[in-house]
């Protein structure tokens, strides 16, 4: 940690900073516009600080500032400290977590050709989404690749539900379905009415994983370069599953293959 700067203390509603915090807090896509990213909650902002990411500003509410203003002096290039009403107007959550960081949004990454990859199409839920993220994180598959129409990944409720995962993942968003013509491995689709099961199916590594719309499934430009569609068993008889929780299953199934 470098030297601490005194913090920056912030007592109006109609601060332009604050504003300016509070559209990035609260509107999905505000990062592209300012280039830079919300995260907040401590855990999110000791998850990016684990991987490296200085938060250009620390803002905490007075009563997290009375407890753990400190250790945020010197981890960031600007502290800010607000009352705690102010906090909550900022906060989109129903339960302020009194304090949060911005961080600089990642550069866009060239997408790597032979990477194990996950591929979201047009998937609009962002607990979904951020889910998804993390299975991707903890099963190996290091590159996530957002077909345009998916919900933003840098969005806050999406890095609320990936729980830090964003960090060590490579993230392109925005993309059209023939830009999967630059992967060089094998394609999976999920289905949920057609296809080998999954248990007897023999899985390519390294593969990517095309996880589709919640009510459409995956388009039919994915499901063409597809090598292969898979299916889960539901002997409960429910007529699909969550995509998030069919993400888990599918993702594990690749890592199970590769375990000692």
């Amino acid at each position: 940690m470098s030297r601490a700067t005194p913090p920056h203390r912030i007592e109006s509603q109609g601060n332009a900073l604050l504003k300016d915090l509070r559209r990035l807090a609260q509107d999905s896509t505000a990062y592209r516009k300012q280039g830079r990213v919300w995260l907040e909650g401590d855990h999110l902002a000791r998850a990016a600080l684990a991987r490296g990411v200085r938060p250009a500003l620390a803002v905490l509410a007075d009563s997290a500032w009375d407890a753990h203003g400190p250790q945020w002096q010197g981890a960031a290039d600007q502290v800010v400290v607000l009352p705690d009403a102010l906090f909550a107007g900022l906060s989109p959550l129903e339960s302020p977590a009194r304090m949060g960081v911005v961080v600089a949004l990642p550069a866009a990454a060239p997408l790597q050709a032979d990477a194990p990859t996950v591929v979201l199409d047009r998937l609009q839920d962002a607990g979904n989404v951020g889910a998804i993220l993390r299975c991707a994180a903890a099963f190996g598959f290091p590159q996530v690749l957002a077909i345009k129409g998916t919900a933003a990944l840098w969005s806050p409720k999406v890095l609320r539900a990936g729980m830090g995962a964003h960090f060590g993942l490579r993230l392109i968003e925005g993309l059209e379905p023939d830009a999967l013509g630059e992967l060089a491995v094998p394609l999976l689709a999920t289905s949920s009415h057609t296809g080998e099961w999954l248990h007897q199916a023999r899985l390519p590594w390294p593969c990517g994983w095309m996880l589709g719309h919640e009510g459409q499934g995956v388009g039919e430009a994915l499901a063409a370069r597809a090598a292969a569609t898979v299916r889960i068993v539901q002997p409960g008889g429910e007529e699909s599953l969550n995509v998030a929780a069919a993400a888990a299953i599918c993702l594990h199934a690749s890592a199970a293959l590769r375990a000692p």
